[in-house]
């Protein structure tokens, strides 16, 4: 069954927000690499540093060692503008600061797409999302449109950033997928992304999520068969 439809990749740059360091990795990555070998710029934003994500680990400690780890990994898939914002981890509420904080991004980065993470309450059925891709996802998708508003944020006008509209919001891991992106020649890249946070897959233990090239399998080729190639990574699109 093929009901994915081909994206339409006519644009030069994105900047890719989610909530924490390996959000990116697991699926989306494969994705950034063929973009990036194709010369898009792409820029990462993450909200946390991820420092609530190892249970061995206390945060303070963590922190450092998980930003690099995303670095590491952004650097794999082509991507070398990574940039944190300091929100807490497990901990991020959506309201008015975080869509004031993305808006300032996209205003400052202006891209031509913005990536995020899946906000839906369930990847699947019984598979049930987590509180912070909820509130970063939902945060994206109000946050560009406030950066395309010049009344709402005014505060930003007055620090030279003028508004700015993105032609449309990709979403990752959604269950609403309706658009795919071919990986088959992008995909080791992606995995290799994803196996540069050492320390995170570690502590995570004998876990599906724990072997980079198994779990993405799954999920690429599973895509790949809605879409009619060997590997693929879906999206949702919203246009803006």
């Amino acid at each position: 069954m093929t009901d994915l439809t081909p994206l339409n990749e006519d644009f030069s740059s994105a900047l890719a927000i989610v909530a924490h360091p390996d959000d990116l990795e697991y699926g989306a990555a494969s994705a950034i690499a063929r973009w990036t070998a194709q010369g898009k710029q792409i820029g990462y934003l993450l909200v946390t540093r991820g420092e609530a994500g190892i249970d061995a680990i206390p945060p303070k400690a963590c922190a450092p060692i998980r930003m690099q780890e995303e670095v590491e990994g952004a650097a794999l898939v082509g991507v070398n503008d990574v940039e944190f914002l300091d929100h807490r981890d497990g901990m991020i509420s959506y309201g008015l600061e975080l869509r004031r904080d993305i808006a300032k991004a996209i205003r400052e980065a202006q891209p031509d797409l913005v990536i995020t993470i899946n906000h839906h309450d369930q990847f699947g059925p019984g598979r049930y999302n987590q509180a912070d891709h909820i509130a970063v996802g939902r945060a994206v998708i109000d946050g560009t449109r406030d950066a395309a508003n010049r009344w709402v944020f005014p505060e930003l006008l007055s620090d030279g950033l003028q508004p700015w509209k993105a032609q449309r919001i990709l979403v990752s891991g959604s269950p609403q997928a309706d658009a795919f992106v071919d990986v088959t020649a992008s995909f080791d890249a992606g995995v290799a992304s994803l196996a540069a946070h050492r320390y995170y897959l570690a502590g995570l233990g004998e876990h599906a999520m724990s072997d980079p090239r198994i779990f993405l399998e799954q999920i690429a080729s599973s895509a790949g068969e809605r879409a009619g190639v060997p590997l693929a990574v879906g999206f949702e699109v919203i246009e803006l």
